[in-house]
């Protein structure tokens, strides 16, 4: 069931990943027959920093690590991430470093939904979810490899690393006794790709990112079998961004 779970999430994230790079081809299909040089680059080439504003799209989940204390558990036979959708707002800072390399700071809020599907090995009992919806404050730095230039176009690639705080972490729901609590810190690497379109007053920057946590968010808790059965949780998240700079 697992395994099944997962090949649809994965399936799930590459139709993202593919309308993603169908819309940028679109996109970079038109904006060539209209534009032949760098002549809006070359604008934005001598100014050594930019700002801008970020809008996004995100698909959240947990990976889940199964602890030993699960093969004995007799109340709980499953315990699956679901992924769930938000979005992201936030403020783009970049500072040129050399013709090909920017180091990025993107602080953003986050809007994300993820959820922990329980189910019992006997059918008297459904199958039943603890939600954890979340609004975090990220703070990601990232550095940013561009091609060189082609009619007002550039391709990237960037990596880095984030920061992010639960701001929601308080909540009654979050503090019931009966749950399983996750931190509301976390520190992650990140990756993605994207494509720089020059115009006369802005750039306009698609952008598609995975998020994978490197710390153990999973507060544990002896009384619940909920946590009993689980060893670790750690973040996972892809975003498509629009980045406007200028």
């Amino acid at each position: 069931m697992y395994t099944t779970k997962f090949r649809n999430m994965q399936r799930l994230r590459w139709k993202e990943v593919i309308v993603v790079a169908f819309l940028t081809c679109f996109l970079a299909n038109l904006y060539g027959q209209q534009h032949r040089g760098n002549y809006n680059f070359l604008d934005f080439q001598a100014k050594p920093y930019y700002f801008g504003i970020t809008l996004g799209y995100n698909s959240s989940n947990f990976r889940i690590f199964h602890s030993n204390r699960f093969i004995l558990n007799d109340s709980i036979s499953s315990a699956q991430s679901v992924t769930g959708p938000g979005f992201n707002l936030g403020i783009v800072s970049n500072l040129k470093v050399g013709q090909y390399f920017d180091f990025r700071f993107l602080p953003t809020l986050s809007f994300a939904e993820r959820n922990i599907r329980y189910t019992s090995p006997t059918e008297t009992r459904p199958p039943y979810s603890r939600k954890v919806e979340s609004v975090f404050v990220e703070v990601p730095f990232h550095i940013r490899y561009k091609s060189a230039p082609y009619n007002d176009m550039r391709l990237f690639i960037v990596a880095g690393i984030k920061y992010s705080f639960d701001v929601a972490s308080d909540s009654r729901t979050r503090q019931a006794s009966e749950i399983v609590k996750v931190s509301p810190t976390d520190f992650a690497f990140e990756y993605g790709a994207g494509v720089q379109f020059f115009f006369p007053y802005f750039i306009f920057s698609p952008e598609f990112k995975v998020s994978h946590g490197i710390s153990n968010i999973l507060i544990f808790d002896s009384d619940l079998d909920q946590s009993n059965v689980i060893e670790k949780i750690l973040s996972r998240t892809f975003t498509i961004s629009l980045h406007f700079e200028g």
